[in-house]
């Protein structure tokens, strides 16, 4: 069940402006993603040097995948994470801008279409701040079926401008946590009507955290979604993207977990399995691509 959505809000450090956005837009215009994508050796640089709560942030990731490397040597991994985030970033405008052409390959294209097919089931994507799930996300439309995503709506206007996630004409809804019982009243009943809700596996919105091994070390994952699966008797379609290189990305949506209540006692407990195989994919994906985990909180903090 969701925690309680009284407790104070942690301000989140607003990063983004109007003036830098149309930066890096005019730059796209004029010079393509090359010419953005060079402006970010400068910017991702500004922000490792003077953006302590950034560092800090990825810091808790980067000790974990790369342990033992010294203090210079993480900071350089840190900077090499800054500049693939802002490439995605980029590419990420350019498609919603019609200005960029990207070459995406759909890996679990079978599975996914066996779910499709049934029309009065609806299923949950679970994503995570690896790759570029807007990306993967846009490449749900040629579905027809609205795709209702579950997170905070964004407090920073230039961000919430330039990511255009939940304008009026986009096939993608918001349901906000911060809603009655944190939205799961309106999430299960996307699920009973057959549509399609997608969650964030490793940000909590409210619900509880669950400890599962990840990279080595015991991190806290929210269980929510999994929970509202078990409940709705909906699978849960592991999302994840990959950029493979300047022009080309995957999608992968391969992975797919059943998520079932064998007894009506200790069900938290009963779920810990697929918490822990959602886990077990995102350190594979981590392992693959180790610049695309943009996990810039602390998982491992309990």
């Amino acid at each position: 069940m969701p925690e309680d959505n009284n407790k104070p809000k942690i301000s989140a450090k607003k990063r983004g402006n109007k003036l830098g956005f149309w930066f890096f837009e005019i730059c796209l215009k004029l010079f393509g993603l090359s010419g953005a994508y060079a402006l970010l050796y400068g910017v991702s640089l500004h922000y490792l040097l003077f953006d302590r709560e950034a560092v800090w942030g990825a810091l808790s990731y980067i000790k974990r995948r790369f342990p033992g490397c010294g203090f210079l040597k993480s900071r350089l991994h840190i900077y090499r994470l800054f500049v693939s985030q802002g490439e995605q970033l980029i590419d990420r405008f350019a498609i919603l801008s019609g200005g960029g052409l990207f070459d995406i390959e759909l890996k679990g294209y079978k599975e996914l279409s066996a779910l499709l097919s049934e029309k009065n089931k609806g299923f949950i994507l679970l994503t995570a701040h690896v790759g570029n799930w807007q990306i993967a996300l846009t490449t749900l439309k040629k579905m027809n079926k609205p795709v209702y995503l579950m997170m905070r709506p964004e407090d920073n206007p230039a961000v919430k401008e330039s990511l255009n996630i939940d304008a009026q004409d986009s096939f993608i809804k918001i349901i906000s946590p911060d809603g009655y019982l944190g939205g799961v009243v309106e999430a299960m009943n996307v699920l009973k009507s057959g549509g399609i809700l997608s969650i964030m596996g490793d940000r909590k919105y409210g619900f509880e955290g669950m400890g599962v091994s990840f990279l080595k070390d015991e991190a806290y994952f929210p269980f929510g979604a999994f929970s509202i699966a078990a409940a709705s008797n909906s699978p849960v379609v592991i999302l994840l993207s990959a950029k493979l290189s300047r022009r080309k990305y995957i999608v992968d949506v391969s992975n797919i977990l059943y998520p079932r209540y064998n007894n009506p006692k200790d069900k938290k407990e009963q779920l810990k399995n697929y918490v822990q195989e959602f886990a077990k994919v995102l350190e594979i994906y981590t392992k693959e691509y180790p610049y695309q985990c943009f996990l810039f909180h602390d998982l491992w903090a309990k």
